[in-house]
């Protein structure tokens, strides 16, 4: 029997981690509101934090988001001539990239560079007792360093979605006109008549939230930091982790509730 109650109390242990941890990060979440709404808002803070989120990960979005097109068209040619309908090769792509790999590679990708960097910078300021000296100051570090990272992600995720999905939409316009020879026309119009404004809507929405969800845990992990250097690499670690498996579980119940 105790091997048995050892395990069950393992378990125990493990959901009531989880449990409390989701609390913090909620607590967190609902301070950030609070200090959002009251003024003043620094826009030089928020509009660095937007370069940083936004214009510096551009590269690796448009890289994302080109190949991710090119190799959905390839793929989808080969299943399409079976039935004779290489054209929808086009809407395929572009409702996939606006739907769903649009804002989730593009969110898994600033996750990876921004939201980590987060972390570790507030990690950073944590352990050398930088946070620390603002509360002495009076400054609440919240709003100063979190809200402006917060927004910056609500704001820039969504815009390098539609970037993503340009390059993606163009990526598969090169590899099925120019080197499958499908049909200009009919790839084109095909993606007239298939892709919806609400398509586009809704991976915005998608990517706006998983803005929030990479910025909001990977501040929380950075700003209760322990542990010195070491503490500040797990909690990188563990920020983008747990950011990527939210962005991949919330992915779905937002589609099962928009679709």
């Amino acid at each position: 029997m105790k091997p048995f109650s050892a395990s069950l109390d393992y378990v125990g242990r493990t959901v009531m981690h989880y449990v409390e941890e989701m609390g913090r990060i909620m607590t967190l979440f609902f301070s950030i509101l609070f200090w959002m709404m009251r003024p003043p808002l620094k826009a030089r803070n928020i509009f660095k934090q937007m370069e940083f989120v936004g214009v510096k990960s551009i590269f690796v979005v448009v890289l994302t988001g080109l190949f991710t097109g090119m190799v959905m068209t390839l793929q989808g040619y080969h299943g399409f001539r079976l039935f004779g309908a290489e054209t929808m090769v086009g809407s395929t792509v572009a409702l996939g990239m606006t739907r769903e790999l649009g804002p989730v590679l593009t969110s898994l990708m600033v996750t990876a560079r921004a939201g980590s960097a987060m972390a570790a910078e507030l990690g950073t300021m944590r352990v050398t007792e930088q946070i620390d000296a603002l509360y002495v100051m009076a400054a609440n570090p919240i709003k100063h360093l979190i809200v402006p990272r917060v927004i910056a992600s609500v704001l820039m995720v969504p815009l390098l979605t539609v970037v993503a999905n340009f390059v993606g939409i163009a990526g598969s316009y090169f590899v099925g006109v120019n080197l499958l020879n499908i049909n200009e026309g009919d790839f084109i119009n095909n993606i007239y008549k298939m892709l919806e404004l609400n398509d586009i809507y809704s991976g915005l929405v998608k990517a706006a939230f998983f803005g929030l969800v990479l910025s909001v845990v990977g501040c929380y992990k950075g700003f209760n930091t322990t542990g010195g250097a070491e503490g500040v690499g797990r909690a990188t670690t563990q920020a983008v982790v747990i950011s990527s498996i939210t962005i991949l579980v919330s992915d779905y119940f937002l589609t099962a509730i928009m679709f």
